[in-house]
């Protein structure tokens, strides 16, 4: 039963994830450059859809190790638009990412991403989250068990 759970949370997650990467999409494919041809406005839609849905996939395939998805995104699809669209596709290819790895943070923050297993909610001297499991039925790990009774109190 649990894995059927797990299944349909990962299913969620993945339609959200869609969400974004076509919210980045519908957010600039009518700045595509507009003075080409429809044949090639449409492959320049499709190459800019696909872009969208690998740079959000691989974002949440391995959200640790994608060091800056957004300005990778532009770099991949910049070459469609005219030099004055740019500032606007950059603007909005940022502002759709910054968005997705704020979801993709909390869900990992929630263990959502870890196959369920929760995150203590303290964080480290750094500002950085906790990333010990809390003990069962508890929302901090035992370094920091000490705050859930600060809490309590």
């Amino acid at each position: 039963m649990a894995t059927l759970e797990m299944e349909e949370h990962a299913l969620r997650l993945q339609s959200c994830m869609y969400q974004y990467s076509r919210a980045i999409y519908r957010s600039v494919k009518d700045l595509i450059d507009p003075y080409a041809d429809t044949e090639s406005q449409l492959q320049s839609r499709r190459e800019v859809l696909e872009a969208c849905e690998q740079t959000v996939e691989r974002l949440a395939r391995d959200p640790l190790y994608f060091s800056k998805p957004d300005k990778a995104l532009f770099q991949d699809i910049r070459r469609y638009f005219p030099i004055t669209a740019q500032a606007q596709v950059a603007w909005a290819v940022t502002e759709g990412i910054t968005a997705a790895v704020t979801f993709i943070e909390e869900q990992i923050e929630a263990g959502a991403l870890d196959g369920g297993v929760a995150r203590c909610r303290a964080t480290t001297r750094k500002g950085k989250p906790c990333q010990r499991t809390p003990l069962p039925e508890r929302d901090y790990c035992p370094s920091h068990q000490h705050l859930e009774a600060s809490v309590a109190a």
